[in-house]
């Protein structure tokens, strides 16, 4: 199934919609401006908060936690070395570990794990400014978008430190 994000260009504090190939609005996300550290909510449509995404205040590494009924779900970082790549690691609750691996900056990359393709994304598919498609191959959807947006956000900080 394939959903498009908007590119948050204003931050923190910016909520945008996620829509279906459809283009129905299946989920919210909604950015907490007046917080410590970066906090994001994801939302499905009638409201009702699926995920919190996070920064991690105090970490050796860049860390976003996924959050779900107040227990983490997802711990999203960069990996320590990877010269050639960007390349991205998710711890699951449950021990498994997902990779983010392609160009992260422009939202040209894979999510995988033991079980094959969990997500891919693309700017490919929509000709919209600003926006990219993910196509999620797992069957939680919303912990597979939690951690697309932890991923977009971590590379939107990488690339803020590079400018």
């Amino acid at each position: 199934m394939k959903f498009l994000l908007r590119e948050r260009v204003f931050g923190i504090g910016e909520d945008f919609w996620v829509e279906d190939e459809a283009g129905e609005r299946v989920f919210l996300v909604d950015g907490k401006a007046l917080r410590l550290r970066q906090t994001f909510e994801l939302k499905g449509p009638g409201g009702e908060v699926l995920a919190v995404i996070r920064k991690k205040m105090v970490s050796i590494r860049d860390t976003m936690v996924v959050e779900r009924d107040g227990e983490t779900a997802a711990k999203v970082h960069k990996k320590l070395f990877s010269p050639l790549r960007h390349k991205m690691l998710i711890e699951l609750a449950d021990g498994r570990e997902w990779t983010a691996s392609g160009d992260l900056i422009e939202k040209n990359y894979v999510i995988e794990g033991d079980e094959g393709v969990v997500a891919q994304t693309s700017r490919k598919w929509f000709r919209l400014r600003d926006t990219y498609g993910v196509e999620v191959h797992h069957p939680d959807v919303p912990l597979v978008l939690a951690v697309a947006v932890a991923v977009d956000e971590l590379a939107a900080d990488a690339r803020r430190e590079d400018d």
